[in-house]
């Protein structure tokens, strides 16, 4: 009986040899197809080619509710045989909510001539139920959210091209123009009777041109490691460009990046302030809450005049075994914002939110990120999928 018993054993012990090896060269051939996609891909970054990653993932914000998001992250060289040009990225993006909103985005970041020039275009699209609680921080945190008092559907988009000339070392200066509408519609009894509301619902459409002067020493702005970023613009809407409306918009936007102990580690930090004046429309007010400032706070609910953030954030690209840095990273941060008028600030009456979160970043092209951000503000939360960092 021993003796079956050891051949038995014996018999054992050769089919999982066999598995084993099956197994092993299983593991191998799936190494050598992975390690020839990623050769693959690296020549054809190395050749400046036009490189798509298709995407899908789902998704919440306070304003969306649920939802599911589908695009592609696209990038290019403008000039294949230019070696020192960065790549051109166009992240796009279909998404679709539990609310029944639909969403619709492209943000065009491209280099031409040795960077002589930039050409950086925003597209959003959005149709969607909403909420408005009116102009200012009162109104904002005493007015209740429901169906009699905040809500309304909203048709909103815009386009906005920026044209940028580099007339020295990281010094920019440029053209904005853009093309923006806002029209609300179902609107409940506490929305109709908003005086911003009455006025301007049916003025929907401005039109703008503005200047714009930069200094721009960031590594890769979609993913800086080191490097200043100064930005101050002054736009200028009125009915003579086509627009419904006469306002200005003037903004100053200040970051800086900074790699600590190793490259992948980074802090970045910014300061950033839009500020209105004229007849600005209630879409048209400086607002909170987008997933590129206080993420977690519902996008549009502080509103106006005036606006002013400030960030914080750290920056951890893991490694891999062999020490090289790998496809994953986790972001934290830490920030606060506010929004006021002119009479706030004459009051001493500016109240801050505070905000923090924490974020992944998985790198899908050679510093092209898709991120996912979780954010906490005052009594909301919001998780955010997006592109890139976040600035």
């Amino acid at each position: 009986m021993k003796k079956y018993a050891f051949f038995f054993f014996l018999y054992l012990l050769q089919i999982s040899i066999v598995y084993g090896q099956a197994d092993s060269i299983s593991i191998d051939k799936k190494t050598q197809k992975k390690e020839a996609k990623a050769e693959k891909k690296a020549d054809k970054v190395a050749k400046g080619e036009f490189l798509i990653t298709p995407f899908g993932a789902p998704g919440y914000a306070p304003e969306l509710g649920g939802l599911i998001a589908v695009g592609a992250v696209m990038s290019f060289k403008t000039n294949k045989k230019d070696s020192l040009i960065q790549r051109s990225s166009l992240p796009a993006t279909f998404t679709y909510t539990t609310t029944g909103a639909i969403v619709i985005s492209g943000i065009l970041k491209s280099y031409w001539f040795k960077d002589k020039l930039r050409i950086n275009t925003d597209f959003y699209y959005k149709d969607m139920p909403d909420n408005y609680w009116g102009i200012g921080y009162e109104k904002a945190t005493t007015i209740p959210r429901s169906d009699s008092t905040t809500a309304y559907h909203r048709l909103w988009w815009i386009i906005n091209p920026r044209f940028l000339y580099q007339f020295r070392k990281n010094y920019f200066v440029g053209l904005n123009i853009d093309y923006n509408f806002t029209q609300g519609s179902n609107a409940s009894e506490g929305v109709a009777n908003d005086p911003n509301y009455q006025e301007f619902n049916d003025k929907a459409f401005n039109s703008g041109l503005g200047a714009i002067l930069q200094f721009d020493s960031r590594d890769i702005p979609v993913d800086a490691r080191k490097g200043l970023f100064i930005d101050v613009e002054a736009s200028f809407y009125d009915p003579f460009l086509g627009g419904d409306n006469n306002y200005q918009v003037y903004i100053v936007d200040y970051r800086q990046y900074k790699t600590v102990e190793r490259v992948g580690k980074t802090l970045a930090w910014q300061i950033k302030t839009r500020i209105a004046v004229g007849d600005v429309p209630y879409g048209e007010m400086s607002m909170l809450g987008t997933p590129f400032d206080l993420r977690g706070y519902y996008w549009g609910r502080y509103r106006d005049n005036n606006m002013l953030f400030f960030l914080f954030e750290y920056r951890n690209k893991f490694l891999t075994d062999t020490g090289d840095l790998s496809k994953h990273g986790i972001v934290f941060w830490i920030g606060s914002g506010t929004v006021f008028d002119h009479q706030d600030v004459k009051d001493n009456s500016i109240f801050w939110l505070p905000n923090l979160g924490v974020g992944y970043r998985l790198e899908v092209q050679p510093r092209q990120n898709i991120r996912i951000d979780f954010g906490l503000g005052r009594e909301t939360t919001g998780l955010y999928f997006n592109f890139n960092q976040a600035f």
